[in-house]
């Protein structure tokens, strides 16, 4: 946590936003008293004081969609509460992923997750995965098979089987970050000289 939040004002009640731990998509707006912020603190269930009912209201309490938070941030004034939760369930009453009716997606961060899956694979026994299993023929054998999975990508790419294409271009990034992680070089490294380049451009 950057600070403490500060109860003094807005006459006790502070606006909490809360936002995806995952998709880092917004699902809705809340505010909180300092019982109520205590309180998810505590159970590590999202809580808000409601206006309307003028009363501390978890989040799911009657739908069952509870907010399980991952981590609460409060802005530099002191004034905003951000927490970052995973939700169980859409988050909004009318039954949409968000109060803002937007879809709770984000499937290049699926990447980060990917990544993770990866490393995890790194030092595992060979018997366990096929990652391990490419982690331990070595670097070479690593390169090979994105060299291997590049041509056959450029294969599909002259023929007009989408479904095909899709594939090869998933083995494709997938042997990628393996490499990528075999170099102990990380993809935001990479994102970094695209990065370069674009303001070069």
């Amino acid at each position: 946590m950057l600070s403490s939040p500060n109860f003094s004002k807005g006459n006790g009640l502070l606006p909490a936003v809360v936002q995806d731990v995952t998709t880092e998509k917004v699902l809705m707006l809340g505010y909180m008293n300092e019982e109520a912020y205590q309180k998810t603190l505590s159970e590590k269930v999202v809580t808000f004081f409601s206006r309307s009912k003028n009363r501390l209201w978890t989040k799911g309490e009657t739908s069952g969609n509870y907010l399980h938070v991952r981590d609460i941030l409060v802005d530099c004034d002191g004034d905003t509460i951000l927490v970052k939760a995973h939700p169980q369930g859409p988050t909004c009453h009318t039954g949409a992923d968000t109060c803002f009716s937007e879809a709770n997606q984000n499937k290049l961060l699926f990447l980060n997750q990917l990544l993770q899956i990866i490393r995890s694979r790194k030092n595992a026994s060979p018997e366990t995965s096929y990652t391990a299993k490419l982690f331990a023929k070595g670097i070479n054998q690593i390169a090979q098979k994105v060299g291997e999975e590049a041509v056959e990508l450029i294969i599909e790419a002259k023929d007009n089987n989408k479904e095909l294409f899709l594939g090869e271009a998933a083995d494709l990034l997938f042997h990628y970050l393996v490499l990528l992680e075999a170099k102990s070089v990380e993809l935001d490294e990479v994102i970094e000289v695209l990065q370069k380049r674009h303001r070069q451009d």
